[in-house]
């Protein structure tokens, strides 16, 4: 089908419906890896479009791709280039970065509530979230504990800044060392916070399994498991042949070689492995 610059028309990226409770689900795109349309092409589109960086594993792009997955919400992938200042992209969703969610003419949605959100809204069923309030804050609070500012993904990535900006004041000063607010002082104090945050997530899971529970809330998978195990790959990415990342980057990515000194307990990982074998897809797709 011909594209609206008279180019073929790359096929959106359809993810299955709902996974059944047991079965791992096929990957969502080719062997030959993710399907993107360019960010022209992607404006020009309608229904549900998800701009994700292009040919790398960020956390942030695989949680929400993991949640329209989990839906079976089906979408158009838009391809973003890694530390690309795009114009036309500010133009169309006021910002730089990926993931965002942008759903036919409504407002662009970056932020990882936002994104949740609108997955619930557009397919309330499998919900990820509890419908509860005094757990619905609980749960909302852990995710943000992993995922939103001063948690385990934004200390994480201090902690990759680091080597490259704490003797560079240029490279401290860049666009994106001010966004995500970069400090000799800031990420001295990651690791700490880093630390904290896999005891967070250890103690819960521990409490959880001894009551007989797998996952992080009640007895059902909730977002706080897909973002958990989508953010996992900070502490040790999965294994090559289930997560192709870049050969440089895996070093990067795994907190052992990063600071061998922080100890955590080995049931976070075992929880991410056992999210991605029973709900996400695996080998992983960027």
């Amino acid at each position: 089908m011909p594209g609206v610059d008279g180019m073929a028309m790359l096929p959106e990226v359809i993810v299955p419906e709902a996974p059944l409770p047991c079965a791992p689900i096929p990957r969502a795109a080719n062997a030959a890896g993710m399907e993107y349309v360019g960010i022209e092409e992607g404006k020009q589109r309608s229904g549900l479009r998800l701009v994700l960086t292009a040919g790398v594993p960020g956390p942030w792009g695989e949680a929400a791709k993991s949640l329209f997955h989990v839906k079976g919400i089906p979408y158009t992938a838009v391809r973003q280039i890694a530390g690309k200042v795009d114009e036309t992209l500010r133009q169309w969703t006021h910002q730089t970065s990926a993931p965002v969610a942008i759903l036919d003419d409504e407002r662009p949605r970056s932020g990882w509530a936002e994104i949740l959100f609108l997955a619930e809204r557009l397919r309330p069923e499998p919900a990820l979230v509890p419908s509860d309030p005094g757990d619905r804050a609980r749960m909302l609070g852990v995710c943000h504990e992993i995922c939103g500012e001063q948690g385990f993904g934004w200390n994480r990535r201090l902690m990759l800044f680091d080597p490259i900006m704490r003797d560079d004041a240029e490279a401290a000063s860049s666009p994106m060392g001010w966004k995500y607010g970069y400090t000799p002082e800031a990420a001295d104090a990651a690791p700490g916070r880093t630390l904290d945050i896999l005891n967070l997530i250890a103690t819960t899971l521990r409490q959880q399994r001894d009551r007989g529970s797998d996952y992080l809330f009640g007895d059902t998978l909730t977002a706080a498991d897909v973002y958990w195990a989508t953010f996992a790959a900070m502490v040790k990415p999965l294994p090559a042949e289930q997560c192709p990342m870049p050969d440089w980057m895996r070093p990067m990515y795994d907190l052992s070689n990063d600071r061998s000194d922080l100890d955590y307990d080995p049931i976070v990982l075992s929880h991410r492995d056992f999210i991605y074998k029973r709900y996400l897809s695996l080998p992983m797709d960027f």
